[in-house]
């Protein structure tokens, strides 16, 4: 696993995924349509249990304070700090193995299992697999 900092804490917005995990390429592709960038701002997915349900928000980092309400879309921040990292390649190709590298590395001690995973899609071919560090 390598590792990333995230200096300061990353506001985003975006929207639930209705059918999880159905619905994730859906709800990225209606993101992207509504804001007509493509890849010139950061995409992230942030994925946490809650009441035993997955949770799942396909969300933009925000460029300006007040963004998501231009959007009407809902408000999230990813937290800053040290994350663990697995880098995957042509993802659009290799969605399936998403699942599997989270829970490999959910079995380190160092990751903090209480926080979301977090997948940032730093462009069309690049991902990174990101748990917060304990």
């Amino acid at each position: 696993m390598g590792k990333y900092n995230i200096e300061n804490n990353v506001k985003v917005f975006g929207m639930k995924v209705k059918t999880f995990p159905n619905g994730i390429g859906e709800a990225f592709e209606l993101l992207m349509k509504i804001l007509d960038e493509g890849f010139n701002r950061s995409y992230y997915g942030i994925a946490e249990m809650k009441e035993n349900q997955m949770i799942y928000k396909a969300v933009a980092a925000e460029k300006y304070d007040g963004e998501s309400e231009k959007y009407n879309l809902e408000k999230s921040v990813i937290e800053g700090g040290t994350y663990f990292t697995e880098t995957i390649k042509d993802w659009r190709n290799n969605t399936d193995c998403i699942k599997d590298v989270f829970q490999e590395m959910m079995k380190s001690s160092q990751v903090d299992k209480s926080k979301p995973c977090i997948e940032w899609y730093k462009n069309n071919n690049e991902m990174l697999c990101m748990m917060k560090a304990i």
